[in-house]
């Protein structure tokens, strides 16, 4: 095979992203934070304006459906702090990533962070890709810098997806 393991990794995120695209284009401003039942996880404003998720340290039970809201604001925190590790930065905590305020807002702030990714992925070398990872196993030797990038593909595509059937189900309600 003569693609490196970064271009198939490349590959697939574009892949990933092509798909997430077919419904960041469709979404609705109305989409955001649609509650699509009664016990959901979404993004409030606070006192201050500034909007915060809903969070718990441990996972409820029933875990909570979350909105698109919380889903964009979810993937803008995970991928922010992957971009901070993948850049040798201090990685902000979880509170200092916060959701952007409206829809058309957040969609540009994902695509942003796509683009800061693939300036990631272009400079990494394959001694790069077999380095231990920074995150998310916290430097445990057993995973690399590749098993990060496959899994920023893998997070992605299953938050593109829960992203893809929210609008489809406010869509077919509202039908």
């Amino acid at each position: 095979m003569d693609e490196s393991r970064r271009e198939l990794l490349r590959w697939q995120f574009e892949l990933t992203w092509s798909l997430f695209e077919y419904h960041l284009e469709r979404l609705e401003p109305e989409d955001f934070l649609w509650e699509p039942a009664p016990h959901c996880w979404t993004v409030r404003q606070d006192a201050g304006g500034t909007w915060v998720p809903d969070w718990a340290e441990t996972e409820p039970e029933p875990v909570p459906v979350p909105t698109i809201g919380w889903v964009s604001w979810h993937i803008g925190w995970w991928w922010s702090v992957t971009i901070d590790h993948a850049r040798g930065r201090t990685p902000r905590e979880r509170t200092e990533i916060t959701w952007p305020g409206d829809g058309r807002a957040a969609v540009e702030w994902l695509r942003g962070l796509r683009g800061d990714w693939l300036a990631v992925l272009d400079g990494l070398t394959d001694a790069d890709l077999e380095a231990t990872a920074p995150f998310p196993w916290q430097n445990d030797p057993e995973h690399t810098v590749a098993h990060m990038v496959a899994w920023v593909n893998s997070e992605l595509m299953k938050n593109a997806a829960e992203i893809g059937q929210l609008r489809l189900l406010r869509a077919a309600s509202a039908g």
